[in-house]
């Protein structure tokens, strides 16, 4: 199934992607694409409504984020080897892991707004994992059966604040609108396997970014199984895995940054795609 949310910011409605393209309106029979609704037995249960049977969305309506009620929005540093070295940073031994803001959480193609005083603000695609059920302890064997499903993630970034505002990533990660996240969650039944996933970035038609989750130094399931040793992973958590080499504070000799009017589009085989323009703030 592919899982979407639609309508204004802040009053979003669960439905579904049907196999006809249109989009049907899920909130006869949940509350919302969050917690209990992403369990084994709750996607079961919407998997056992025909899609026909669903009121069709007409018009072209706003996508929210994906997922609702998010609990925590993890994100992991360098996990693509050629990316670290466009960094110029070492080979992690362990994935890094940085927290983003859940303020920062918008939609697919919602405008991405750079803060006051940005300079650097910069792209990453990512492949998002949200956690279906709670992990606690689990091993790498069993780690994707605590999966939802998937979605594509961009973890925008303000370099300048992440590297030099003193502290953490986070800084430089939690902007508003930092984190498009969608465009619907796509249930684990429907990516086999989350290691073989190609992906790009354009921004303003020029291809940025081209990856593949294949070439990820820690996979999803290494990440689960880690991330859960530390702490429980709860229904509705993200998990941003990672971003391929192309990031414009890559680029040489000289980095490129965002500036008002870019227009990002990027996508992930089987997740669908994203489209978001830049602004400034006001």
């Amino acid at each position: 199934m592919k899982l979407l949310r639609f309508g204004e910011v802040g009053a979003e409605k669960p439905g579904l992607l049907a196999s006809d393209g249109t989009l049907r309106d899920l909130s006869g029979y949940v509350a919302d694409i969050s917690g209990a609704a992403l369990s084994d037995a709750g996607l079961e249960q919407l998997r056992a409504i025909d899609p026909d049977s669903l009121p069709v969305v007409e018009g072209n309506p706003r996508l929210g984020p994906c997922v609702g009620s998010v609990g925590k929005y993890l994100c992991i540093g360098l996990n693509y080897s050629d990316h670290a070295a466009e960094a110029g940073l070492p080979i992690p031994e362990h994935p890094i892991l940085f927290m983003k803001a859940n303020s920062a959480i918008s939609g697919p193609n919602d405008d991405v707004v750079m803060p006051r005083g940005s300079t650097k603000t910069d792209w990453e695609i990512e492949l998002g994992v949200v956690i279906g059920t709670r992990a606690k302890y689990v091993s790498e064997a069993d780690a994707l059966s605590h999966v939802a499903g998937y979605c594509i993630a961009n973890d925008v970034s303000e370099r300048d604040f992440q590297m030099h505002l003193t502290g953490q990533w986070t800084k430089g990660k939690s902007c508003d609108t930092f984190g498009p996240t969608g465009p619907w969650l796509v249930t684990r039944d429907e990516v086999p396997e989350p290691q073989a996933l190609s992906m790009y970035l354009d921004v303003n038609g020029q291809r940025m970014q081209t990856g593949n989750t294949s070439t990820m130094i820690f996979s999803v399931a290494q990440i689960i199984s880690h991330l859960s040793q530390l702490f429980t992973l709860h229904p509705g958590d993200v998990i941003s895995t990672g971003t391929p080499p192309g990031v414009g504070m890559g680029i040489k000799p000289q980095p490129i940054y965002l500036k008002a009017g870019d227009v990002m589009e990027l996508g992930i085989d089987g997740l669908g795609q994203q489209c978001q323009v830049v602004r400034a703030d006001d």
